[in-house]
């Protein structure tokens, strides 16, 4: 059975720094895009950032230039790492990959950031 856990949110002050992880476990096989979403109250899930297997990289403009993805293909595990944080990036971050023979999506449950003074 195919997991992806999610690890690193918590709460910080507007311009700080969190680094998310999620890690893939199970038979899954080759992951092809790995990426990062977002959901918080009152807003619809966006796209934060993704990953491809050749790095190739695609982030959402309200992130730009603060966020940076990145993956270990070794570890199937694939992280964001969020600087210059502002309240409204306060989120439930979930992890989804595309992989496996179908190249099916799997998602993680989710972890929480909360950026407040």
């Amino acid at each position: 059975q195919v997991q992806l856990v999610e690890s690193g949110g918590g709460f910080v002050q507007p311009g700080g720094s969190l680094k998310l992880s999620c890690e893939v476990s199970g038979s899954i096989g080759r992951i092809n895009v790995m990426g990062w979403y977002r959901l918080s109250p009152g807003n619809q899930r966006e796209l934060v950032a993704s990953i491809t297997t050749f790095g190739n990289t695609n982030y959402a403009d309200s992130v730009k230039g603060r966020f940076t993805i990145s993956r270990d293909n070794a570890k199937n595990t694939v992280y964001l790492q969020m600087n210059s944080l502002k309240p409204e990036d306060t989120a439930n971050y979930f992890c989804k990959v595309i992989g496996g023979r179908y190249m099916r999506d799997y998602w993680g449950k989710g972890t929480l950031v909360t950026v407040s003074s």
